[in-house]
């Protein structure tokens, strides 16, 4: 049976694991051992690696598992330890799914996502209730590709790779009030975070409806914006006016 698990490494980070019976996927091991322990304590045999950009949190455990659980290794053909180098529109069938290589350039030139067995892994492009920082790419790059995530079917599961979900929900309330959803959201994940359960996955239906940088041409979305750069005045300077205050944002 198909079984996708957090692990969780570092402060915030999670490696998600893909198990159908003994075999297992992993994506962006940030860290060796907490998944080699994982794979242990439940016998499992790594059989793949994804890897969706070059930080290091991501992919810092690949040379490590090269030697100790050595499997092909999907990703962007710029990341040491790839063998198997993937790009936009690529089909890869893992644990008998079909997963659909998705470019997604903004947080790094280099990030692609991987769309299948009903869900999206994006390592750090759509965050729940959030978005990644734009380190290498620029607004109008990360809005499309955030903008290619919300086509998704609204039911398609979010697997980020970061818990950074209430701070983002922090930043939502001061964009949108108002929102009811928002408000609900807010109640029913700071409830997990409270027993130590993961926020994830998400929604495209839930991102679409509570997270601010899916939603640029709301009219409540677009004041607030406006209220920060009054030159935001499309859907692109709505969503940079946006990713600039999150940057700076302290609430």
């Amino acid at each position: 049976m198909f079984k996708i698990t957090p692990i969780p490494i570092f402060e915030d980070n999670y490696i998600w694991l893909l198990q159908d019976g003994t075999a297992a996927v992993a994506v962006d091991p940030g860290s060796a051992r907490p998944l080699l322990d994982y794979l242990k304590a439940n016998q499992l045999n790594l059989v793949a690696i994804l890897a969706t950009h070059h930080h290091a949190d991501h992919v810092g455990g690949l040379a490590e598992l090269a030697v100790a659980a050595p499997c092909p290794v999907y990703g962007p053909g710029s990341i040491a330890g790839v063998t198997n180098p993937v790009t936009d529109g690529d089909t890869i069938r893992l644990l008998d799914h079909d997963f659909r290589i998705m470019a997604l350039p903004g947080h790094t030139l280099d990030h692609i996502g991987y769309v299948g067995a009903g869900g999206v892994f994006c390592g750090d492009t759509l965050f729940a209730a959030g978005c990644g920082r734009l380190f290498e790419g620029t607004p109008a790059q990360m809005f499309q590709s955030l903008s290619n995530l919300a086509a998704l079917p609204q039911d398609t599961q979010v697997y980020c790779t970061h818990e950074y979900t209430l701070s983002n929900l922090r930043f939502a309330r001061a964009v949108e009030p108002d929102s009811a959803p928002l408000a609900a959201r807010i109640i029913s994940d700071t409830a997990k975070r409270e027993v130590n359960l993961p926020t994830l996955p998400s929604s495209i239906g839930m991102e679409l409806a509570t997270n601010p940088f899916l939603r640029a041409d709301e009219p409540a979305v677009i004041a607030a914006a406006q209220s920060r750069d009054p030159a935001a005045q499309d859907p692109v300077s709505v969503f940079a006016a946006l990713r600039r205050w999150k940057d700076e944002f302290r609430g």
